[in-house]
């Protein structure tokens, strides 16, 4: 399987990229719309699952989420490829029970036992995957180290946001490139990972590609 990882950040650079990252209004925007949708989400999940229910957020970055997993109900292990980043992850969630952190590489086997988690957050990740294989082996993953439920990201194909990326890459040349999906395809892979589709909540209808889904595992 090829990697498309990238390389690791520093303490310098995650320092910077949590001070930049939602600055500006329409990043603070999607990060409005996003701690809304999760909000809603986690605190349903957190009255079916045995309390407290034990989280995995991975990736994790610098902990975006780790204050509102933990006021949900649930404990937190964050996990992501950098050391700093998990770091940083664990001082925002100093106030839980559970203030883990783990380094790990999403594109190989995760270092847990089968059925270790009550949910499974995976966020901000999938578009950077550019294959079937990729993608489906970071499912078959999650659905081997939840017992019932996950939460992915992804960016469903949506022309209006690929123009706006493409006229961005000529204003701005980049060299991260987004992979955006059919809902078809995305459904198709998380079946054969052994999920069900439960809800899907676009970030903001017609306008941007990110999707938040409820994956509920099939038994």
């Amino acid at each position: 399987m090829s990697s498309s990882k990238p390389a690791p950040f520093n303490e310098q650079q995650v320092a910077e990229y949590e001070r930049r990252r939602y600055r500006g209004l329409d990043q603070r925007l999607v990060h409005w719309r996003e701690t809304r949708i999760l909000s809603r989400w986690l605190k349903d999940l957190a009255g079916k699952s045995d309390f407290p229910g034990l989280c995995l957020d991975a990736p994790c970055g610098y902990g975006r989420f780790s204050q509102l997993i933990l006021a949900s109900g649930f404990n937190l292990i964050s996990a992501d490829l950098s050391f700093s980043m998990v770091q940083r992850a664990r001082k925002r969630g100093f106030n839980g029970h559970f203030p883990i952190g783990i380094v790990i590489n999403l594109l190989a086997a995760f270092p847990f036992a089968d059925r270790s988690f009550d949910l499974v957050l995976a966020l901000r990740f999938f578009h950077h995957l550019h294959s079937t294989e990729e993608r489906q082996h970071v499912l078959a993953e999650i659905g081997r180290v939840t017992r019932r439920w996950a939460i992915v990201s992804f960016y469903r194909k949506q022309p209006l946001h690929e123009l706006q990326r493409k006229l961005r890459r000529r204003l701005r040349p980049s060299a991260t490139r987004i992979s955006m999906l059919p809902l078809a395809t995305f459904s198709r892979e998380t079946a054969l990972a052994g999920f069900r589709l439960k809800k899907i909540s676009a970030l903001w209808p017609g306008l941007h590609a990110q999707h938040f889904a409820l994956l509920e595992k099939i038994e």
